[in-house]
């Protein structure tokens, strides 16, 4: 399916869609809540299970408490971000795996009185899942209509992984940025479009993709009449985000794969995507637990992406596919699918497919909504008590 771009003035208006966009960030804010004191045992005594990784940044407070309300999440990757927003980055071949417009971020916001490292991280993060969440109601109007853009933050805000735009990620300011890119490109705006998906590229390495959806959207407006080598070259600046932190690693280590060969110190291989999603398949046949979990979360992904390939622009399509794919082909040979839930929970069309799915009662959006909390609650306890959930 492919509709053309629409003027400035007929565009959606971000505050129609506030009202509703609060309500989904939060009731997703207010489960992440309750899971966060249940899991963390202010409300019963349980186990904090695994203790911290050394990513070299003070570890949280373990112990049950009150306290888990602000630091429950601060778990895994957390971090990381965390010591790269206050010490910076360090030749250790494991940093320059994150990318560093999050931890910037962060740093900028934590020169605020009082607010502290991770205040600084969860205030950056809820901020942008938010922004992101009205931005994504905004354009979701503008390509499906009112009532899917209601059903669409609903399902992004209590997707199974979307715990993580809420707690000290770049997932929500990657979510933010390129919905954002979307936006501007499909209202003509390229100059915005590029600079927003530089600042995604900046934030995950994912957001190069931005480059071929964005190319795509330049073809389909050309052959309406717009010209074509300006909205490409749009598109190709998009490439300047993750050059400028490549060049960063080259001035700073004298070594520019740096971010790319980081990827090896994780202990992740190459593989086809298929060759990862067959070895899924056996691997949770096998073992069940942590493999039929990511499966099943795949699973339903990649069924919400065809879903919605039928009734969206082939711009967001072919964003969609290449999204599903990329995270399935650096992976780990004993769990292929591992952090791939959480990569997902950034793939905005995956909501669009579950909203037209809803729409058709097939199934319906009850059934949705209650199966997405569930994945929520379950995923997000097992993270914050730091089981292998990430």
């Amino acid at each position: 399916m492919s509709t053309p771009p629409v003027t400035r003035e007929d565009a959606p208006r971000l505050r129609d869609g506030l009202r509703e966009t609060l309500w989904a960030y939060l009731g997703a804010r207010l489960l992440l809540c309750v899971i966060s004191l249940i899991a963390g045992g202010a409300l019963f005594p349980l186990p904090n299970g695994q203790p911290p990784m050394d990513s070299g940044f003070p570890p949280p407070n373990l112990d049950p408490g009150w306290h888990m309300l602000v630091d429950a999440t601060q778990r895994q990757d957390a971090q990381w971000y965390l010591r790269l927003a206050t010490t910076g980055y360090r030749d250790d071949g494991q940093s320059a795996a994150f990318y560093p417009l999050y931890p910037l971020a962060v740093r900028a916001v934590g020169w605020l009185p009082g607010v502290g490292p991770l205040g600084a991280a969860l205030l950056v993060a809820n901020v942008a899942c938010f922004a992101a969440l009205l931005l994504l109601h905004a354009l979701t109007r503008l390509e499906l209509g009112a009532p899917a853009a209601r059903r669409t933050v609903l399902f992004a805000a209590l997707f199974p992984t979307a715990f993580f735009l809420m707690a000290p990620y770049g997932e929500s300011l990657f979510l933010l940025l390129s919905v954002a890119a979307f936006w501007f490109a499909r209202r003509n705006r390229w100059a915005l479009a590029a600079l927003a998906g530089a600042g995604a590229a900046l934030t995950r390495s994912a957001g190069v993709l931005l480059i071929a959806a964005l190319a795509v959207e330049a073809f389909a407006q050309w052959r309406r009449g717009r010209l074509l080598l300006p909205r490409l070259a749009a598109a190709a600046a998009i490439g300047i985000g993750p050059l400028l932190y490549f060049g960063y690693w080259q001035v700073r280590f004298s070594d520019f794969w740096a971010p790319v060969s980081a990827q090896r110190s994780w202990m992740r291989e190459s593989f086809f995507p298929l060759e990862s999603f067959g070895r899924a398949v056996v691997l949770a046949g096998r073992y069940q637990t942590w493999w039929t979990m990511d499966l099943v979360v795949v699973v339903i992904s990649i069924a919400a992406v065809w879903v919605a390939a039928r009734a969206i622009p082939v711009t967001y399509t072919v964003y969609a596919a290449l999204s599903v794919l990329l995270p399935m082909t650096f992976t780990f040979a004993n769990r292929p699918l591992i952090s791939v839930p959480r990569y997902y929970a950034v793939v905005f069309p995956i909501s669009w497919g579950l909203a037209v799915a809803a729409e058709r009662r097939r199934p319906p959006e009850a059934a949705i909504l209650v199966g997405s909390a569930a994945g929520f609650a379950v995923l997000a306890y097992l993270f914050i008590n730091w089981l292998p959930a990430f």
